[in-house]
């Protein structure tokens, strides 16, 4: 993607959202900056770019939970540029809760945020780019996950499930794909960012009182959450996103950010393969007779692709 491409991106106020379109900006790309607080948006970019730079970012009001609203937004978007390139679902939030002082209205709300805004952001991308865009240009997804939409952590359980979602949705969607669309889906992971994950981002609710015991894990890790060392840098994790769009014809199912996602990753694979082998007597116990595993595996893989 040498030209100059047309990003559409979620929770833009803050964060990597808010790093990434101020990176596209400066060199060059044009943004749809989508967010719950938009005048906030618009005066901090007025105060810093000159009207020439303003002509390529439009700031849009957008609940991802709104089908119609997301709907309208894409809309606005190809009325100003014509086209959309790059598609980021990264709005989300989070709330610090035991699952059982979690309450049921609170996870709804995130899984309409992370899990339903993507999916109605996603679906609208994938039309755009097939039946909007000039022929077989397409377009790329990129759904913002998590370290924990790989390997879930204790009070942060809806959070982290809405993650898993996403990334179960993400690699459906990617099949789903006919090669002549060039519509391309991927998977990014961001460790610790120094963003408002943790701050303005973050509900914590009162610890239940069944997990206030030192050795309970849920205790463990609230009291870790503050102290916990971010390593990410906002604005390389923005110029990242910009190579991803470049190469965005090779890229996996799933991209790591940050060094502490990679070794969380790798281990929790390595930890799956493990297990799957040590109880692996189990799992072909209960095929029915005849089958050989062995011959039966390399046929299943080689039909998979």
């Amino acid at each position: 993607m040498s030209q100059k491409s047309v990003w559409f991106i979620t929770g833009t106020a803050s964060g990597l959202g808010n790093a990434l379109v101020h990176e596209l900006l400066d060199a060059g790309h044009s943004v749809i900056a989508c967010s719950r607080r938009p005048d906030i948006l618009q005066a901090e970019l007025k105060n810093k770019y000159q009207d020439t730079t303003l002509d390529r970012v439009l700031v849009v009001k957008l609940d991802v939970t709104d089908p119609e609203d997301v709907k309208i937004a894409f809309a606005q978007a190809l009325d100003k540029f014509q086209r959309i390139d790059v598609v980021v679902n990264n709005a989300g939030y989070t709330v610090v809760a035991e699952v059982e002082a979690s309450p049921i209205g609170d996870a709804r709300a995130q899984f309409e945020v992370m899990f339903w805004g993507v999916v109605h952001v996603s679906k609208e991308a994938v039309r755009i780019f097939r039946d909007i865009n000039p022929p077989g240009a397409g377009g790329l997804i990129l759904n913002v996950s998590s370290t924990g939409g790989y390997s879930a952590q204790p009070t942060i359980s809806f959070y982290n499930a809405a993650k898993f979602a996403v990334e179960g949705f993400t690699e459906s969607l990617r099949k789903e794909m006919s090669p002549e669309w060039n519509i391309q889906a991927t998977i990014v992971q961001p460790g610790g960012f120094n963003t408002q994950w943790r701050g303005g981002n973050m509900t914590i609710l009162p610890l239940h009182p069944a997990y206030g015991t030192p050795t309970n894990p849920a205790k463990q890790f609230r009291s870790m959450l503050h102290h916990l060392p971010f390593i990410g840098d906002n604005q390389r994790a923005a110029k990242a996103y910009i190579i991803l769009a470049e190469r965005r014809s090779e890229l996996p199912l799933r991209i790591q950010f940050g060094s502490d996602c990679v070794a969380v990753v790798r281990h929790t694979a390595a930890k799956t393969i493990s297990d799957s082998e040590k109880w692996e007597y189990i799992s072909h116990s209960t095929n029915v007779d005849g089958i050989n595993p062995q011959e039966y595996t390399k046929s299943l893989l080689s039909a998979l692709g």
